[in-house]
């Protein structure tokens, strides 16, 4: 099959795809079961005597279930990303299932550090928002070389102190747009 989707639009569509392949199979299971489970309970357990009460049913059970299902990818999701972050995966775990309501998952978005990377030269890792690796001074993106703040790679002249971009002899993998 031909993949008929820009090269930009195929880069972000496998960064989603990626994303949602770090929910972890057990969570995944756990929310079918928890879903199943949501449904017995709404169409078994509790009292049906009333027939006109079934649409009612129905939309309470698919809204619970669905609800206690996406908490339980929440969880996996927050299970495996924390372990790409460094981060202690026990403690937030902890704090996404005691907090009520999903709050822990939102205090957890909200303080999470930065992804880790490796630097290519010498596979240390490094914060992904790093302009050099703080090991062997790789140089990860482009920077200004008068105040040393990050640059886009298309600018010509730096945002911040007007130096001229093209003095600083930056590494070719970096000079890509400039040289035109």
């Amino acid at each position: 099959m031909t993949n008929w989707m820009n090269p930009r639009q195929r880069e972000t569509g496998t960064a989603g795809d990626d994303e949602l392949r770090m929910i972890p199979r057990w969570s995944q299971a756990l929310a079918i079961v928890l879903f199943a489970a949501m449904q017995y309970v709404f169409h078994v357990v509790m009292p049906h005597h009333k027939h006109e009460m079934l649409p009612m049913r129905l939309m309470m059970g698919y809204a619970w279930g669905t609800m206690v299902a996406s908490y339980a990818l929440l969880l996996g999701y927050v299970s495996q990303d924390v372990k790409r972050r460094g981060m202690s995966a026990g403690l937030w775990m902890l704090v996404c299932v005691v907090l009520p309501g999903g709050i822990g998952a939102v205090v957890y978005f909200i303080l999470r550090q930065p992804v880790l990377s490796r630097c290519p030269n010498c596979s240390t890792q490094i914060d992904a928002t790093d302009h050099f690796c703080s090991q062997c001074q790789f140089q990860m993106s482009p920077v200004c070389g008068l105040c040393h703040r990050g640059v886009k790679i298309t600018d010509v002249f730096c945002t911040q102190c007007g130096h001229d971009l093209a003095e600083d002899g930056a590494p070719a993998r970096l000079r890509v747009y400039s040289d035109q």
